[in-house]
């Protein structure tokens, strides 16, 4: 299993384009307060979000509720562009957390610091300041599928032959 944690993510079409990316997948997404929008019934078929009954998705009041609830948090990678090392060394398989900061500020530096041999980034030029937080979470978590053989997820398409 895979688990995208979003932690104080602020722009609601972000986190929708994730929860797509975890529908398609079969990702759990983890959304750690405060949330920059609204995540009701009603908001959610609002914006159209014709997905979102697939997206197997938790709320948490802060990280200590998030680590207080899941006792199960062993293989978990930090996604930053502070990293010294790239994440194609990081061991995605199992069940594999990645957690991902909020859109202005990343994730919090007493979290990197103490995680810090837990700390991946993605290899970009160092003019440009990050990707957008839905294509970095799309990345890592193909890349994780990829990594555990994309399990249980439909390998071809209708012109297979």
């Amino acid at each position: 299993m895979i688990h995208i944690v979003l932690v104080e993510p602020e722009i609601p079409m972000n986190t929708g384009n994730i929860a797509r990316t975890c529908a398609c997948t079969g990702a759990h997404l983890h959304l750690i307060k405060p949330l920059g929008f609204d995540i009701s019934d009603k908001a959610v078929k609002r914006a159209g979000l014709d997905y979102w009954h697939l997206v197997d998705i938790s709320v948490y009041e802060s990280m200590e509720d998030l680590f207080a609830r899941r006792t199960d948090i062993d293989n978990f990678w930090l996604a930053t562009t502070k990293a010294p090392r790239a994440y194609c060394e990081a061991d995605l398989t199992g069940d594999c957390w990645l957690f991902f900061g909020k859109e202005t500020a990343g994730l919090p530096e007493w979290f990197r610091q103490k995680h810090a041999d837990r700390c991946i980034r993605l290899p970009m030029k160092s003019e440009a300041r990050s990707l957008n937080l839905a294509n970095s979470v799309a990345v890592l978590c193909y890349e994780a599928l990829r990594q555990q053989g994309f399990p249980g997820l439909c390998g071809e398409g209708e012109m297979a032959q």
